[in-house]
């Protein structure tokens, strides 16, 4: 789930410590990572790789961002539920038999939990598999069917979003499979959070390495200090 990565209109709670023509920079670093992960996943077993894009239009901003097979999906609806909803309902009906909708603000995600979410799909009986964020989202959801009851009264962007998303699958009696935690990058905190992981604190947990993101960021910390990000080297242990 994407949107095109055009200055001033992504990642604007990064403004500051970085510029909005940064933030799309970094935006265009987190999808080309994000896709590569998934790429290599996608080329290990039997799915695919798409990007739900915003707004319709905008079609050739991705070009040269994404791996060679991936495909664009259009987002439709009002609301992020509305979104979420659709696209599942869209790829259920274009013949696949799951769908994992992951956002595109994670870049180290470890691969593991991809495979992970996928094996739960495959599964029998209906389900939802949830990925918690540490901010008290989620950073992946996977259905087998679109619904739209867990998409409905929804605090999207707060501390509640996942747990009323729990709350909607109880009501319907879906069973919950719960991911490891994993983290958003959506502001200066965890940006220096992606710092640490990057350059300071050993990878853990098999997070992707994030080549592109870490390179771009590793060229504003060489040419104006970490400082620049709000990133204490200190923080090292």
């Amino acid at each position: 789930m994407a949107k095109a990565p055009l200055a001033g209109a992504v990642k604007t709670r990064l403004v500051p410590p970085l510029t909005a023509s940064e933030a799309a920079a970094l935006n265009v670093c987190f999808l080309r990572d994000m896709a590569a992960n998934i790429a290599s996943f996608v080329a290990a077993g039997d799915a695919d790789g798409l990007v739900v894009y915003t707004p319709i239009g905008a079609e050739s901003v991705f070009e040269g961002i994404l791996p060679q097979g991936f495909k664009l999906l259009a987002q439709r609806g009002d609301s992020l539920g509305d979104s979420l909803c659709n696209a599942t309902d869209d790829l259920l009906n274009d013949g696949y038999s799951s769908v994992c909708l992951i956002n595109s603000d994670s870049p180290t995600l470890p691969r593991v939990l991809l495979e992970r979410a996928v094996d739960l799909l495959a599964n029998a009986g209906d389900r939802v598999v949830l990925g918690a964020a540490d901010d008290g989202g989620y950073y992946l959801i996977g259905l087998k069917r679109a619904h739209r009851n867990l998409f409905e009264r929804i605090a999207w962007s707060t501390a509640e979003a996942l747990a009323h998303t729990i709350a909607r699958a109880e009501e319907i009696r879906l069973p919950v499979e719960l991911l490891p935690r994993w983290y958003d990058v959506d502001d200066a905190a965890t940006l220096n959070r992606l710092c640490d992981e990057l350059f300071v604190v050993e990878q853990r947990d098999g997070a992707y390495p994030a080549p592109h993101t870490k390179a771009f960021l590793n060229s504003i910390i060489e040419n104006e200090g970490p400082e620049r990000l709000s990133f204490k080297l200190a923080s090292a242990p």
